[in-house]
Order: structure tokens, then C-alpha cells, then sequence
């Protein structure tokens, strides 16, 4: 589908990010910025609006493509178009959003190149992470991880589409947390708002209850600290998204498009 024939009403799963208070650790740590009176609004600042739209894109209520129409998003929060350019203008940096002169601003269409080296970042990132956790790791944080899959699987139970998209990409940022390193957090919430949109474009086969059990068994191979394990099965966990993915160039096959039947 070309882009202008993309729809234009994804603004509705931002307005249900702003409805419904940010939760989970994908959640930036920015802090709030200081706005003059003309922009205070109840709605917040700039970056209530980069999270309002990334937690859209996270629990998949933005499509790759839509456009993000400034005064729309204005209005809902309330706040100027200068405050909305400058969201537009972070997410741009995030590769989350394209800006296009003359155009406006659309939620970013990975490609498949994109796509693959966004996995490939993350494999070699978060092997690492899970060997380093392996050496530190506390009762206490097994604990919490514990509660964490819990939800996970609550949700997965519920068919809770957007609870278990946001908790299972959590639960990859929860565990750098555990390190105390932010930076590392932040890029992994970054990388994985970018796996959303890519799982968005290319349609991932790979359930979440399968998502879920992987977890179960990394946070297993933590317990027992485990290094080697726990980097096997992270790298294996990421390796089955992807190939889930369907990254192959797709052909249009005209008669199974026309076929009335």
C-alpha cells in the first residue's frame, strides 16, 4: 500500500495511550520539561507525547505508515504545535517516526534491511546483558521477574492483546534495569518500540504464549546463574521472532488477489 493511501485515523490509539497512565519499564525516564504558560496544559509536555505515541506503537495501536497530523495531535493534548513538533521531532531521531517536507510526519515503515540488523543489535546486546545479570543477580530480582512472567502470562491467558505486547517487550528492559544501567535500558526500549513496527510491517507468526514460555526459561537459567544457558536461550528467543517474521520481498499474485472465491 502506498503511503498515501495509508489511513489517517491512528490518532485513536494515541488518544487511548493519553486516556490509560503509561505502566512497565519501555516507559522513557525523561524528565518533564518546563513550559511556558501558553503550553501548560493538563495533557503534559513534549515528552508526554513522545510516550503517548511510542507506547501506541509498542502495543501495536499505531500502524507503520499512518499519519500524524500536528493539530490533531494538538488539540488532543492540548497543548501548541511547537511543543508537538518537537515530540515529532525526537521520535524522528528514534527512527520511529519520518518526517516528509511538505508531507508531514508518518509512523516509520521499517524495511527489511532495517529489520534485520534492529535483530541483529539485539542479539548481540542482550546476550551479553543476560551473562553480565547471571553474575549479580539477587533473590529479590528473581523474585520480581517471577511477578513480572506472572503477568505475562495473566495477560496471555486474557487474550490481553495490548497488556501482553507491552509486558513481554517489558520484560527485555526490566532485565537491563536490573543492572543499573539506564543506557542500556533506553536503547532496548528504543530497539524494541522499532521490533513493534517491524512485527506491525511484516506480520510475526511467533505467539505470545511462546514469547511467554521462552521468558519462563531464561529467567530459569538466571536462577541458577546459569551464563551460558541464559545467553543460549535469549539468543535463541530472539533468533524465533525473527524467523517469524516474514521478511521475504512479497510477490502480488494477481489471481489469488482477484479469485472471488
Amino acid at each position: 500500500m502506498s503511503r498515501s493511501a495509508q489511513p489517517h485515523t491512528g490518532l485513536n490509539g494515541i488518544h487511548a495511550a493519553v486516556a490509560r497512565p503509561r505502566r512497565g519499564a519501555v516507559a522513557r525516564a525523561g524528565s518533564k520539561r518546563v513550559v511556558s504558560k501558553a503550553d501548560a496544559a493538563p495533557a503534559g509536555s513534549t515528552q508526554r507525547i513522545v510516550d503517548a505515541i511510542t507506547t501506541a506503537i509498542v502495543e501495536r495501536r499505531l500502524m507503520p505508515g499512518t499519519k500524524l497530523v500536528e493539530q490533531q495531535i494538538a488539540d488532543l493534548f492540548k497543548v501548541s504545535r511547537t511543543l508537538v513538533r518537537q515530540a515529532l521531532n525526537q521520535l524522528s531521531r528514534d527512527r520511529l517516526v519520518v518526517l516528509e517536507p511538505a508531507r508531514g510526519a508518518f509512523v516509520a515503515q521499517p524495511s527489511v534491511d532495517e529489520a534485520r540488523q534492529v535483530f541483529e543489535v539485539r542479539r548481540m546486546v542482550e546476550q551479553q546483558m543476560v551473562r553480565q545479570l547471571c553474575a549479580t543477580v539477587t533473590p529479590e530480582q528473581v523474585a520480581a521477574l517471577r511477578a513480572h512472567l506472572a503477568r505475562e502470562g495473566d495477560a496471555v491467558a486474557r487474550i490481553d492483546v495490548a497488556g501482553r505486547t507491552r509486558l513481554l517487550a517489558d520484560f527485555h528492559v526490566v532485565l537491563a534495569r536490573m543492572l543499573g544501567n539506564e543506557v542500556l535500558a533506553q536503547l532496548l526500549a528504543d530497539l524494541l518500540a522499532r521490533c513493534s513496527l517491524i512485527a506491525l510491517m511484516y506480520q510475526s507468526a511467533h505467539s505470545a504464549g511462546h514469547s511467554a514460555e521462552e521468558h519462563v526459561a531464561i529467567v530459569d537459567a538466571i536462577e541458577r546463574r546459569d551464563a551460558r544457558a541464559a545467553a543460549r536461550l535469549m539468543d535463541a528467543h530472539i533468533g524465533n521472532v525473527e524467523r517469524n517474521l516474514q521478511l521475504h520481498p512479497r510477490v502480488a499474485d494477481l489471481a489469488a488477489a482477484l479469485n472471488p472465491a
